[in-house]
């Protein structure tokens, strides 16, 4: 049963690091010589990202060292990023959920399920609750979390989402994706752990759900199918842990070649088994891990440099904000009336890839 795509919103903390105060600010907390100074800022110029959104920053006329006070005292524990995950995160996520609803034209009160999807913190009670409470939605909706996936969580809450219409077609179903990327900034010098410093950033997206033809919507985009594969023999690129003071990202170079080497054949024959060949696919929504990532999905998929520009735009302007990134460039899609069908394509540790089919 295809599932529409209702409405989607998206939302972002106030306060944005330009891309020169983001090297300045990693130079702060990271280097400790100028050859590695000089490595952040070519690192950070390097990363595609002009701006990123930080539910931790300050006074956006302040001063530099100012704008970032969590990280100017003594390193935080991993117990103290998760208190300011449980302060912060309800009211970025409320955001998200009730433009999704508004552009939905849903009232809260007729979501029959609630799927939240995270990586970068716990609680419980958890953010579910506090929109539960504050949208407000029904006492008995169904609540599912879909945990610690990494950047690919939020297909993972599509396919779930899916099965539930799929069980129940008077379901209406509210997906949010919520990271605060931004609380597992690592302090001193990791290759891996400076190259993820400078792509991640803080947002939030979610959308309604519901069985195809159960609203007017103009056009309508309906999630179709969902695949999903492990890459052999790379377990150990990519990994997401808990550390003593936050969650830390492993991140092997070899993941853009280890996509590019096995990501077209598996897609290919995924794609055949909907009765669709890779040339019909109207646009793509591209997690954008990195700028090398997205060019390496693209020359592996022979695509032309428009397709990977929605993605790449939402790197620029946003970050790389984990889960919630391929809901704001399938909402990028969406308004600007790309053609269909559309294929969006995450990965993360395992090392996996996650696929949707929307048309």
């Amino acid at each position: 049963m295809p599932v529409t795509l209702l409405g989607i919103g998206t939302a972002l903390p106030s306060h944005r690091l330009s891309q020169v105060e983001s090297a300045a600010m990693a130079q702060r907390l990271s280097a400790t010589n100028d050859v590695q100074a000089t490595l952040l800022r070519r690192l950070q110029r390097r990363s595609g990202v002009a701006f990123r959104h930080s539910v931790l920053l300050a006074d956006a006329d302040g001063p530099l060292p100012d704008r970032l006070p969590f990280y100017t005292g003594a390193n935080p524990t991993t117990a103290e990023r998760m208190a300011r995950f449980a302060a912060e995160a309800g009211p970025l996520a409320l955001r998200a959920s009730s433009a999704a609803l508004a552009a939905a034209a849903v009232d809260p009160a007729a979501i029959t399920h609630l799927v939240t999807v995270c990586c970068t913190g716990f609680q419980a009670p958890g953010f579910d609750l506090e929109l539960i409470q504050a949208l407000p939605l029904a006492a008995d909706v169904a609540r599912t979390q879909v945990g610690f996936m990494g950047c690919h969580g939020a297909l993972n809450g599509l396919r779930v989402a899916h099965a539930f219409v799929e069980a129940d077609a008077s379901a209406r179903v509210l997906l949010c994706a919520l990271e605060l990327c931004s609380l597992h900034q690592q302090l001193g010098w990791h290759p891996e752990r400076v190259v993820a410093n400078a792509l991640f950033a803080d947002g939030a997206a979610a959308t309604v759900l519901a069985a195809a033809g159960a609203e007017p919507v103009a056009p309508p985009w309906r999630l179709l199918a969902s695949g999903s594969t492990v890459l052999p023999d790379s377990a150990d690129a990519m990994a997401w842990t808990i550390g003593d003071h936050g969650f830390e990202m492993g991140l092997s170079p070899r993941v853009p070649a280890l996509i590019a080497a096995r990501l077209a054949p598996w897609l290919d024959g995924w794609l055949d088994a909907q009765g669709l060949e890779r040339a019909a696919i109207g646009s793509w929504a591209l997690h954008p891990g990195g700028p090398r990532l997205l060019e390496s999905v693209r020359d592996c998929l022979g695509l032309p440099a428009s397709a990977i520009e929605p993605s790449t735009a939402v790197l620029r302007e946003c970050g790389n904000m984990s889960s919630a990134t391929i809901l704001f460039i399938l909402d990028r899609l969406r308004l600007a009336g790309a053609p269909l069908p559309c294929v969006a394509l995450a990965f993360g540790p395992g090392l996996c890839v996650e696929a949707a089919l929307l048309g």
